[in-house]
């Protein structure tokens, strides 16, 4: 119940959504300057968008709190990534606390400030770093990726407060690091960080903006088969002539290729998530997706090593070490079946992998992120389960902590190597409206005293 405590008079869900997006209307201009400083921090490096968001926080009356860590000390629980994978420099997370009025429900807010590094912006036709608006798109580095996230959770307070709001539960947002395997948020729910559900403020890549939830995000693991061969018995340089004579890696990663097949076609029939299913006709996919072997200048030459690239998508609640105890079960076999493989077996290489995670379709958290899309910003939303690796998985694998995600349209990602980089005006406007409208129905609002 949203209360005003100063005249103990009710109001209902529907008036203060109203008066959100009245709100937001009015503050359409104001909303955008906010996200076009984040923009043009950006050009000076995550840094300067920790220390805008930081000096933002402050002006709002927030407690604003730097952590700083190394990702590769970051516990890993559910998941886990090779060294290669990971960037080891130092890295800071801002955390901005709004402390609650009453008694209301605690809710965590976050984004990340980091983008992908700085190259060919030569191809852009928009300065990558001034905000320029053209035909209802905001361009710049990183703004859907995610400085759009970045700075909608402050204006969301900004927003409320512009009303006389003030949420009565504590209000964390957290711009914490999470590309290239930075996991600030998981390192800051280690640290103690929690609430009673958490927000994932980043623009929606599918194209449908605000109309879209992320409220299950799919477990993957990525993962290399190396096999080895044996070189045929002679000196000459052309080796076809001999090539009966050796073992060819290429021949014998196929057994191993075949039987990754084999296992995808069993868990595609064995596996069913209601929600998977329903958009794309299946739960779970094994992703052939790389193959090096031999020399491609030396034709005549026998590959002596063949490596197989793949990934698996698998939904909740299904674990990360059950799957990749599958796909070892199915390479051994298929070793054991093949008189070679057998005594020389193929190496399996772990690059990365993530549990899933979801928020039940009639949960308090998810059903207010529907409302307030349809109260603030006139639209229905629907819950979208094609968000594999989704960062709405590490307050719930952490913490237990439901998460849902949302945010504006967007497109031309940089991480996708797009170009000109955009956020739809009018969807962030209404995104920050949204998220006000999240936050005084899951922590309650009061009015501020005079």
């Amino acid at each position: 119940m949203i209360a005003d405590k100063k005249t103990d008079r009710e109001t209902t869900v529907t008036s203060i959504l109203q008066d959100i997006a009245d709100a937001s209307a009015r503050e359409h201009a104001r909303i955008l300057d906010g996200l076009r400083t984040y923009v043009r921090a950006g050009k000076d490096g995550e840094a300067a968008v920790q220390s805008l968001f930081a000096e933002t926080a402050e002006t709002l009356g927030c407690t604003v709190e730097a952590s700083s860590y190394n990702p590769a000390d970051v516990r890993m629980i559910e998941e886990f990534a090779g060294e290669a994978a990971i960037d080891p420099q130092a890295r800071t997370s801002i955390i901005a606390r709004c402390k609650g009025a009453g008694n209301g429900r605690s809710l965590i807010l976050f984004a990340h400030p980091d983008g992908e590094p700085v190259t060919g912006t030569d191809r852009w036709r928009h300065d990558p770093f001034a905000g320029e608006v053209e035909d209802g798109r905001l361009y710049g580095w990183g703004v859907a990726d995610d400085l759009s996230g970045v700075a909608a959770g402050l204006q969301a307070l900004e927003l409320l407060a512009s009303l006389g709001l003030r949420p009565d539960g504590d209000v964390l947002i957290a711009s914490t690091p999470s590309k290239r395997h930075a996991r600030g948020v998981s390192r800051l729910m280690q640290e103690g960080m929690t609430a009673d559900a958490a927000l994932y403020l980043h623009p929606a890549e599918s194209g449908v903006g605000l109309r879209e939830i992320k409220a299950l995000a799919s477990g993957q693991v990525e993962f290399r088969v190396i096999v080895e061969g044996r070189q045929p018995p002679t000196t000459e340089p052309l080796q076809t002539a001999f090539g009966h004579l050796g073992v060819n890696a290429i021949d014998k990663a196929f057994v191993i290729w075949d039987a990754l097949k084999r296992l995808d076609a069993r868990r595609g029939e064995e596996v069913h998530h209601p929600a998977l299913h329903g958009e794309v006709g299946r739960s779970t996919n094994i992703m052939m997706s790389h193959i090096s072997a031999g020399d491609p200048k030396r034709l005549a030459r026998l590959a002596t090593s063949c490596t197989l690239g793949a990934a698996l998508a698998f939904p909740p609640p299904e674990k990360l070490s059950d799957v990749c105890a599958q796909i070892e079960a199915a390479v051994a076999e298929a070793a054991a079946s093949d008189p070679w493989l057998s005594e020389n077996p193929p190496r399996i290489v772990w690059d990365s992998g993530t549990t899933g995670a979801e928020v039940p379709g009639d949960h308090p958290l998810l059903l207010a992120a529907h409302e307030a899309i349809r109260g603030v910003c006139g639209l229905e939303a629907h819950v979208n389960p094609m968000h594999t690796g989704s960062d709405i998985r590490n307050p719930m694998i952490q913490k237990g902590i439901p998460t849902i995600g949302i945010g504006p349209l967007c497109g031309d990602l940089s991480q996708n190597d797009g170009v000109d980089e955009w956020v739809d005006t009018e969807d962030h406007v209404r995104f920050v409206g949204a998220v006000a409208g999240i936050i005084a129905q899951w922590c309650g609002v009061s009015k501020l005293q005079a």
